[in-house]
């Protein structure tokens, strides 16, 4: 008989390991981070992976200016989990990050400085404010880079790419003169939105929209001639806008030939004509009533009813014809012009004043009728020098985005009153407005002179399709053959739309009809800025012909002229040198515009992965360079479609097989970040607080498809699952202190628990292999946090634990145990080392001590498939079923302390159909007894508790003494 006193816990095998429980990360990560440094982590995996199936993933270059933000750290993050799980695959997987280094963020930054100095930059010698961009540009990529490697991102961090490099600015341009060379490149005249504070037009991606409260005025139009209704001369056609600075430069008015057109009658006599019906004549009175200065009545009683195809052939003086007779633009006519795609009653008038200087359907719609531009508002939006209206050197003169200048009481509004036009002003109109994302300031549409790539031109030197390519491919059909238009070549954005709608993979998938509607209704691509900092468009255009030149040998000295110094080497150059023998300088403009940084970070494909700087990103299957690009949502209309529209131009095809989007992050309340609320996060602070890993297991489980969310409870909840996942492996690592290849047990020769879980395993890496290839990382985590849980902790290792601590080291149900252990701790550490790359680089050493090897060496777990079984699967389903209501049924018990462990519970549960017998059930179910019955009861049991496994059997005659099991192990 044992001794009930005894002390038996030095018998009790208790997990062993000194990898503690609390994680410290933030102390722990830079010394893990110093490591890899040291052991040349990066370099290593890509000798491990040489001549391994290639990913190729391209990273889009963030801006070189400022520490990076909370988006920063999702995005870096996100790729750095698809480069590590692909090269956890096995595959050649390298990451080479880069930075766009041009362009209006960098020069606004220097502009700021030289305010602050009271410096103007026009006044700094071109070559000096670029050697300031540059050094700013090199300052931030240090600073961003360190962000990033603390933030555990593995890439070629020695070698990235940078747009500012010198090859990099000679690969830009060399890209743009195959644009010019294959005659895809023009120079004209087209409204683009400018901002008038930076000086230069924008892309489509630098501008965001805010709500905003503007003016809106009604303004008359005196008809002077109107052939097909004569009675119509002398009537004031009233045209509504909300943006009065066009007025000056209205030079037609648009009318829909199908709209009814009502004829008003204002106690005065005037008359009026405007879209017939009681909501536009609504409106047009509220507007008019809401005006001290106008007349209650002034658009009367309707008269007449006017079809609006009699408008065709009418012309109206401009408003201001008598304040200006000796000016000829102001005197001349405007005439009434057929707008039917675009005039609607919607809002307005049912007329709309044309000026091609500032809308698109205007320049469209006056260009088909002959009437040009005349670049009334310059750069910084102030009237020219020489305008008759509001000129730069009058008083009251002011720029078109000044919101006095602009407003009911300020002078273009004063001087239409004086004329009798202005029929209705108010400062009171609410809607959305395109500004610069980088000013904040208001732009405009402004008509200056651009070089664009055009949209919808044959790419005559790509191939053209044959006609059997052309042919009805899913119908059965053909054209006809002899119909060779049909096999014209197709233009970009047939190219880019085929790319779009049935090459590319997109992630999720209605990314591609986000792209998809945006390279459909896009306009040509405006490539050129009026700034300094940034790759020139490398032109010379004839004086005479206004043709530019495109000679191939210029071309190729401009190009190694570039490799040798850069983008100066164009700003700096005696262009004599260029053109050679064979042209005179006098002959040719030498054109100083930049390129739009979209169009260098579009060609970002070029330079890093096709021209052999990065020799492991190079490819021989034939297939577009990049596997993947990730980016925000908001790269559908920047970096996706820039990168698109430059291959697609230049190559014929997209420079990526798949693209992948995430949405934006969010506050804790679902609101946009913004210094000016105050609702930011600072990565820094949370890894300083939390560590990197923390920021990544968040990144890893949001739904980044959508907007998501972060805050500090958010963080939290993300910590709890962390410290759950931390508490696993620390029970393995202490379970697998001594275990060695000699103890381990072949499967076939397992306990069914052993090989169900086994079973489990396999279902999850599948599970895990597809999420890896889908990108699916929030799921991916989902599936892996839930086998940990709940299939280990809470089931496989809470059954097991006494077998561990009690059980005899040869015991074969032990060993057994410790073989599925040791399975899957390679495997789950394996699983995580994507995600926290820390952790499981701690959690490898602390079992594999070796300062030359790391976890992120491993690939990904050999686990066989062969060891599903869904037989076995359903059993031990059915069985977990009955553990989970016998856990139930206990609850009740322990919650009133009636007992305290289920230990000592003995259980009543109906045991016909369950395919195991009491004892087994009992064990699985960590209870002292089950018994055969009708339902499910608990009750205390009378047994007494074992002094070392602390299992109260039939076995012990007293508490303390030791069961039959514990006897034979301590003897």
């Amino acid at each position: 008989m044992t001794d009930p006193k005894a002390d038996y816990k030095d018998t009790v095998f208790l997990p062993k390991t000194d990898f503690p429980m609390k994680a410290g990360l933030a102390n722990k990560e830079p010394a893990i981070l110093e490591r890899w440094q040291k052991i040349g982590l990066y370099e290593r995996l890509r000798e491990a992976r040489a001549g391994r199936e290639k990913f190729i993933f391209h990273d889009g270059p963030p801006y070189a200016n400022g520490n990076i933000h909370i988006g920063h750290s999702l995005n870096k993050t996100l790729k750095d989990l698809v480069v590590r799980s692909q090269n956890m695959l096995g595959k050649d997987a390298p990451f080479v990050p880069g930075w766009d280094c041009h362009g209006l963020p960098i020069e606004w930054k220097i502009e700021e400085q030289y305010r602050k100095k009271k410096l103007n930059k026009d006044e700094v010698p071109a070559s000096e404010f670029r050697a300031e961009c540059r050094e700013y540009a090199d300052k931030w990529v240090n600073v961003q880079r360190e962000e990033f490697k603390r933030l555990g991102v593995l890439a070629e961090w020695d070698k990235p790419y940078l747009t500012m490099d010198y090859d990099a600015e000679a690969a830009i341009v060399t890209e743009l003169l195959k644009f010019a060379e294959a005659g895809q490149l023009y120079r004209g005249a087209k409204p683009v939105m400018w901002s008038p504070v930076e000086k230069t037009a924008l892309a489509e991606a630098e501008v965001e929209y805010e709500d905003i409260t503007s003016t809106q005025i009604d303004v008359a139009f005196e008809i002077v001639e109107c052939p097909l209704a004569p009675q119509l001369e002398g009537v004031r056609a009233v045209i509504w806008t909300t943006t009065p600075w066009t007025i000056p430069v209205n030079q037609a008015l648009a009318y829909g030939d199908t709209i009814t057109y009502g004829l008003y009658e204002a106690p005065s006599g005037r008359k009026y004509l405007a879209a017939a019906g009681n909501t536009i004549r609504g409106e047009m009175m509220d507007r008019n009533e809401a005006c001290e200065w106008a007349e209650p009545e002034a658009f009367g009683n309707l008269i007449d009813k006017i079809p609006g195809y009699v408008l065709e052939g009418a012309t109206a003086k401009h408003p201001m014809a008598d304040k200006f007779p000796d000016s000829e633009f102001y005197t001349k006519p405007r005439p009434f012009l057929d707008g039917s795609h675009f005039v609607t009653t919607d809002a307005g008038t049912g007329l709309v004043h044309m000026s091609p200087d500032h809308g698109e359907d205007d320049f469209d719609l006056c260009k088909a009728n002959g009437i040009n531009p005349v670049f009334a508002v310059d750069a910084d939006g102030v009237y020219r020098d020489d305008w008759d209206w509001l000129p730069r050197g009058d008083e009251r003169a002011g720029g078109v985005i000044n919101k006095k200048f602009v407003g009911s009481k300020g002078p273009i509004c004063e001087d239409l009153r004086e004329a009798g036009a202005l029929l209705s002003a108010s400062d009171d109109f609410q809607h959305s407005y395109p500004h610069s994302w980088r000013s904040k300031a208001k732009i405009i549409y402004r008509c200056t002179p651009q070089w664009f790539v055009p949209m919808d031109t044959d790419l005559t030197h790509l191939p053209a399709k044959t006609p059997q390519e052309k042919g009805w491919e899913s119908e059965g059909g053909a054209v006809d053959l002899s119909d060779e238009t049909l096999c014209a070549s197709p233009s970009l954005r047939e190219v880019a739309l085929d790319e779009i709608r049935n090459k590319v993979r997109f992630v999720p998938e209605r990314g591609r009809r986000r792209l998809e509607s945006m390279v459909e209704g896009r306009p040509d691509w405006v490539l050129s800025r009026q700034r300094a900092w940034g790759v020139p468009i490398a032109l010379y255009v004839d004086r005479k012909t206004g043709e530019y030149l495109n000679d191939p040998l210029v071309n190729e000295r401009i190009i190694a002229a570039f490799k040798a110094s850069g983008a100066d080497a164009w700003f700096n150059a005696d262009h004599q040198d260029f053109l050679g023998n064979k042209y005179a300088l006098d002959d040719y403009e030498v054109i100083t515009d930049i390129l739009d940084v979209w169009f260098d970070s579009g060609c970002t494909h070029a330079f890093v992965l096709e021209s052999g700087k990065w020799p492991d990103h190079l490819r021989s299957d034939g297939q577009p360079p990049a596997d993947l690009y990730l980016e925000g949502s908001d790269q559908h209309r920047g970096w996706f479609q820039s990168s698109l529209l430059e291959s697609c131009g230049t190559r014929g095809h997209a420079p990526y097989k798949a693209v992948l989007t995430h949405g934006m992050t969010l506050d804790k309340t679902g609101k946009k970040m913004s210094k000016s609320l105050g609702n930011t996060l600072d990565p820094q602070k949370i890894i300083n607080v939390n560590g990197a890993d923390i920021l990544r297991l968040w990144a890893a489980s949001v739904d980044f498809t959508e907007d998501h969310r972060i805050g500090d409870e958010i963080l939290k909840g993300v910590t709890d699952s962390y410290r759950k996942l931390r508490n696993t492996f620390r029970y393995m690592i202490g379970g697998l202190g001594d275990f060695t290849d000699a103890e381990r047990v072949a499967v076939a020769d397992m306990p069914e628990l052993e090989r169900y879980i086994l079973h489990r395993l396999a279902e999850v890496d599948a599970e895990l292999k597809q999420n890896v290839n889908d990108f699916a990382f929030g799921p991916y985590m989902r599936t892996l946090n839930a086998f940990a849980q709940e299939d280990l902790s809470a089931f496989f290792f809470d059954i097991r634990k006494d077998c561990l601590y009690c059980d005899a080291p040869d015991d074969p149900k032990r060993m057994a145990y410790r073989s599925v252990m040791d399975i899957l701790f390679h495997a789950l550490t394996r699983y995580i080392a994507p995600v926290l790359v820390f952790t499981a680089e701690e959690i490898w050493q602390s079992r594999f001590p070796d300062e030359n090897d790391s976890i992120h060496l491993k690939e990904w777990p050999d686990v066989d498939a062969r060891w599903t079984d869904s037989g076995l699967a359903d059993k031990w389903t059915h069985i977990r079923s009955a553990r989970t209501s016998v856990t139930e049924a206990i609850e009740p018990l322990r919650r009133e302390k009636t007992i305290r462990s289920s230990l000592e519970a003995e259980v009543s549960y109906p045991m016909a159909g369950l395919p195991i017998d009491a004892d087994e059930f009992a064990e699985l179910a960590i209870v002292a007894k089950i018994t055969d019955g009708s339902d499910i009861t608990v009750t205390k049991t009378d047994n007494h508790k074992c002094g070392r496994c602390w299992r109260l059997l039939p076995e012990v005659e007293e508490d303390g003494a030791l069961c039959g099991r514990c006897e034979k192990v301590v003897a």
